[in-house]
C-alpha cells in the first residue's frame, strides 16, 4: 500500500498533520525564548509548564467530546480555535502592538485548542484504517511528522531574529486554512455507536475511570512509557553527560582541514543523523519489514533501540556515538509503527479518544523520568544509566509480547464469531 491508496480522509490528516507539526515544532522553542527574553528563565520555565498541564487537561476533555460529538466537530473546534489565537499572536507582537501578557495568554489558547483537537485527530486516523494498513498509515505519518520537524527546526531557527511576527502570521493563515479543509473536504468518520455515549462531566468522569480500570491498555500505557523513558534520555540525561564530560575530539582531518567536536557538537550531530535517516530511511524501510511478523518487528525494534541508547549513555568516542545513532534510527522505525498499530488493534471502537487521550499521558510521565534521570545520572557511574536503559526495554519486551498474546485472542474470537455466525445462518436457510 503506498500514500496513493489510502483513505481520502487519511491523506487529508497525514498533509495537514504536516503543516500542524511544522508551525509546532518551529514555534513552541520560539515561544519558550521569547518568554525567557521578556521575563527570564525562571519564570518562563514556571509558564511553560503551566501551558503543559493545560495541555494534559485540555487532551482529556478533547477526549471525551469527540466521542460524544464526533471527531470531525471537535477538529474544527481547535483549529479555529488555534488559528484565531495565532491571529491574535501575530496582532501582538506586530509593529503596531507589543504586549507580554498577551502573546502568553494567546499562546496559552493555542495550545489548548490543539490539545482539544489532537485525540480527534489520532481517534481519525484509526477510524478509517483497516489492522492490515495500520502499519503502513503509521510509518507514512512518522515519516511525514520527521520531515515537519527538520523543516520546522531550520525554518524557525533562521528567521525568529527578525521575522518574529512573520513567522506567526504566517501559522495564523495556515491554521486558518486548515480549518477550511476540514470543513469543506473532511467527512465523520466516528463509528454509529460513538453517538450513544452520555454526555456531561460526570460521564466523562466515569469514561476515564473505565479506560484507568481497562488493565490490557494500563499495560499497553506503561510499555509506552518505558520505550519512551529510554528515548526522552537524548534530551536529558544523555544531554547532560555530553555537554559536561564529553572530552573534545577531532572528528574529520583531511589534509590541513581539521573538525574538532566537543560533547554540544556531537549532541547536534545525533539528532541531525536521527532525522536525517529517518526522512531518508523510514518508508524504504517500513516497505522492507512489512512482510515481518509484527511481534518480532517490535521485539527486534526495542532492543536494537535500547541497545543504542546503551551505548550513547556510556561512549566517549564521537565515531562510535555515530554509528549508534544508525542503530538508535532502526529500532525506532521498525518499532514505533507497529506500536502504533497496537494501539489502534487493542481500544475500543465507541470510546477510541478518550483512550487515545489517556494514553498520550505517557509521554508527560516520561518527561518526569527524564528529569528525575539528570539527577540520578548525577551520582551514579553512566554504565549503571546504561543498565537502567536496558531494564526499561526488557520490561517494555516483556509487556508487549503479553499484549500481543491479548491481540491474537482477540482476533481469534471475532473470527470464531463470524464463523458461528455464518453456520447459524447457513442452518436457518
Amino acid at each position: 500500500m503506498n500514500f496513493r491508496e489510502l483513505h481520502r480522509n487519511l491523506k487529508l490528516r497525514i498533509g495537514v498533520g504536516f503543516f500542524q507539526r511544522f508551525f509546532d515544532i518551529m514555534l513552541v522553542p520560539l515561544m519558550v525564548i521569547h518568554f525567557a527574553h521578556l521575563y527570564g528563565a525562571a519564570t518562563a520555565g514556571l509558564m511553560t509548564l503551566l501551558v503543559a498541564a493545560a495541555t494534559v487537561l485540555c487532551n482529556l476533555v478533547g477526549g471525551h467530546l469527540s466521542d460524544v460529538y464526533g471527531r470531525r466537530r471537535v477538529l474544527l473546534l481547535g483549529e479555529i480555535g488555534v488559528g484565531l489565537s495565532y491571529a491574535g499572536l501575530a496582532l501582538v507582537n506586530s509593529p503596531l502592538l507589543h504586549s507580554g501578557p498577551a502573546t502568553y495568554l494567546l499562546y496559552l489558547s493555542a495550545t489548548c485548542m490543539a490539545g482539544i483537537a489532537l485525540p480527534a485527530n489520532e481517534a481519525m486516523i484509526v477510524d478509517v484504517s483497516t489492522p492490515e494498513s495500520r502499519t503502513t498509515v503509521y510509518t507514512i505519518n512518522y515519516w511525514v511528522v520527521n520531515v515537519a520537524f527538520m523543516l520546522g527546526s531550520l525554518v524557525g531557527g533562521l528567521l525568529y531574529g527578525g521575522y518574529f511576527f512573520q513567522l506567526l502570521a504566517g501559522a495564523a493563515v495556515a491554521t486558518l486554512g486548515i480549518f477550511l479543509v476540514t470543513w469543506f473536504a473532511l467527512a465523520e468518520t466516528a463509528p454509529p455507536e460513538a453517538a450513544q455515549n452520555p454526555r456531561g462531566v460526570k460521564s466523562a468522569l466515569v469514561g476515564y475511570v473505565s479506560v484507568a480500570r481497562d488493565r490490557v491498555f494500563l499495560r499497553l500505557i506503561l510499555a509506552a512509557l518505558l520505550v519512551w523513558c529510554v528515548e526522552v534520555q537524548i534530551s536529558s540525561s544523555i544531554a547532560v553527560r555530553l555537554g559536561s564530560h564529553f572530552p573534545a575530539q577531532r572528528l574529520l582531518s583531511i589534509g590541513s582541514w581539521t573538525v574538532h567536536v566537543d560533547g554540544v557538537n556531537v549532541l547536534g550531530i545525533l539528532r541531525a543523523v536521527n532525522t536525517l535517516l529517518v526522512v531518508c530511511c523510514a518508508l524504504w524501510i517500513g516497505r522492507l519489514l512489512g512482510r515481518f511478523d509484527q511481534q518480532l518487528r517490535m521485539v527486534v525494534g526495542v532492543v536494537v533501540f535500547t541497545l543504542g541508547y546503551m551505548v550513547w549513555a556510556v561512549s566517549s568516542n564521537a565515531w562510535v556515538l555515530i554509528v549508534a545513532a544508525f542503530v538508535v534510527t532502526f529500532g525506532e522505525i521498525t518499532s514505533l509503527p507497529v506500536n502504533q498499530a497496537l494501539l489502534a488493534d487493542l481500544v475500543p471502537a465507541d470510546s477510541r479518544t478518550k483512550y487515545m487521550a489517556a494514553y498520550g499521558l505517557h509521554v508527560r510521565l516520561g518527561y518526569l523520568v527524564g528529569s528525575l534521570s539528570v539527577i540520578l545520572s548525577a551520582v551514579v557511574p553512566s554504565w549503571v544509566m546504561a543498565v537502567l536503559f536496558a531494564a526499561f526495554g526488557a520490561g517494555a519486551i516483556h509487556l508487549y509480547r503479553f499484549l500481543f498474546r491479548v491481540q491474537q485472542d482477540r482476533a481469534a474470537q471475532a473470527a470464531a464469531q463470524v464463523v458461528g455466525a455464518d453456520v447459524k445462518t447457513g442452518v436457518a436457510a
